[in-house]
């Protein structure tokens, strides 16, 4: 039984004014950083002023956009046709310099100097766990506020991890409040010396616990650190909370990427009911690099079994000529002279690929055959090529199928694989023409 999903219509979701924000989401290598940069030439051109933010390690949003490279301020993309208005930017999120400007934001300029400097922060914005999500959460916050771009187009992290920007105000509010890092604040908070000496008493094995486990200097780097921060705390939650309900309302759109394989659909499918438990708006599935065929009417078994009779029709011939070319042979003098084969015809046919004859060009002595093969023998080829194409196609519309099942009310846009990758702007405009299509290809 096939499953019809509902066709995701993108030429609508783009045009839509009250569309602000679209997040691509997917397993990794399933083309979310092409999708979303296809998004956003195609809006552009069609009248939106769009921004491109990737978090895509990978850079090749810039290479396909024509850009030398990308960083944290957007910038505008060349070759776009601006005549319906609209304009295209992008970006790549810089983890660090992104918390660099929310310290230099929030903190006055000797205090946020005190926590660029201090080792622990340098670690931490680096490369923490979890820090990357939550400055995708920040600067998404940022182009919103804002207010440049009537449609921010976000491009995911590369990996399972892709929705953990969800998490992020939680795994933050949980880290703030956390014991350990109230404990490295109440020195500070306390501020008499009675409340001192009594914390010296109660915390003085424990810090030095701590000292031996991780250093007597990283622990005083993280108090440091953290009483520094402290007056920011409260602001790093609001603002990522206030993120997480605009990802929430009703001008955001998540567009799940996936290719028609079982893993990535699987992943998928993780996507769509995370999304659905988080309450976020889903848009529908992009099922990207999907294999079709011009004569889906010629069956796999069809062509399997003309190639078969193909295949024993050429051997038949090449049985037939083996017994003329030896009749051949018998007759004539062992002498050669211009215009006599310079090696025995079953000696060629021996030598020849399946040991199967070649219509070539009678040469010379001195002269290198030719060679052309049947023209059985290619359609037969062709024929085997177009049943495993068929096998193909029967393979990833059963997978999609499948999820379909499950999901049947999750509107999908298949977009039909392209014989190279995509490397500039061309590209990019057939991938959203394709995307725009979207209808299911046929079984």
């Amino acid at each position: 039984m096939s499953w019809e999903a509902p066709v995701l219509e993108i030429n609508p979701l783009l045009d839509d004014p009250k569309t602000r924000i679209i997040v691509c989401c997917g397993s990794g290598g399933v083309g979310k950083t092409t999708t979303a940069a296809a998004l956003g030439v195609r809006a552009a051109e069609r009248g939106r002023r769009a921004v491109v933010l990737t978090i895509d390690p990978a850079r090749r949003l810039a290479q396909s956009m024509g850009l030398t490279h990308l960083d944290n301020t957007p910038r505008k993309v060349a070759g776009i046709d601006e005549s319906a208005g609209g304009e295209l930017h992008a970006m790549m999120l810089d983890m660090k310099r992104t918390f660099d400007e929310i310290v230099e934001q929030h903190a006055d300029p000797a205090r946020a100097q005190a926590i660029l400097d201090n080792p622990f922060y340098q670690s931490l914005s680096a490369g923490f766990a979890g820090t990357q999500e939550y400055m995708a959460m920040e600067k998404l916050g940022q182009l919103r506020a804002r207010d440049e771009w009537d449609l921010i187009i976000v491009d995911t992290p590369p990996s399972r991890s892709a929705l953990d920007f969800l998490d992020a105000p939680k795994r933050l509010g949980s880290f703030l409040d956390g014991k350990f890092i109230k404990m490295l604040l109440a020195p500070a908070k306390a501020g008499r010396r009675a409340g001192m000496a009594f914390l010296n008493v109660g915390m003085s094995m424990m810090t030095g616990a701590l000292s031996k486990v991780v250093g007597a200097h990283l622990l005083q780097d993280v108090q440091t650190f953290v009483a520094a921060m402290d007056t920011m705390f409260g602001g790093f939650r609001m603002r990522a909370d206030a993120t997480y309900r605009l990802l929430q309302a009703s001008g955001t759109a998540f567009l799940v990427v996936a290719t028609p394989e079982r893993d990535a659909l699987r992943e998928a499918s993780y996507f769509v009911q995370r999304l659905a438990a988080e309450d976020m708006p889903l848009a529908g599935l992009v099922l990207n690099r999907v294999h079709g065929s011009g004569a889906a009417e010629l069956t796999t078994e069809r062509a399997l079994a003309a190639a078969e009779a193909l295949e024993e029709l050429e051997f038949a011939e090449a049985a037939n000529g083996t017994d003329a070319a030896n009749r051949l042979e018998g007759d004539e003098s062992e002498e050669e002279s211009d215009g006599e084969l310079s090696t025995p015809l079953p000696s060629r046919l021996m030598e020849s690929p399946g040991n199967l004859p070649h219509r070539g060009i009678v040469h010379r002595a001195s002269e290198k055959p030719i060679l052309e093969p049947p023209a059985e023998s290619l359609a037969a080829g062709l024929l085997r090529l177009h049943a495993e194409r068929m096998q193909v196609v029967a393979r990833e519309r059963r997978t999609r199928d499948r999820f379909a099942a499950v999901h049947p009310d999750v509107p999908v846009a298949e977009v039909a694989a392209l014989p190279s990758d995509v490397h500039d702007l061309d590209g990019l405009r057939m991938v959203g023409e394709r995307l725009a299509e979207g209808q299911p290809t046929a079984a």
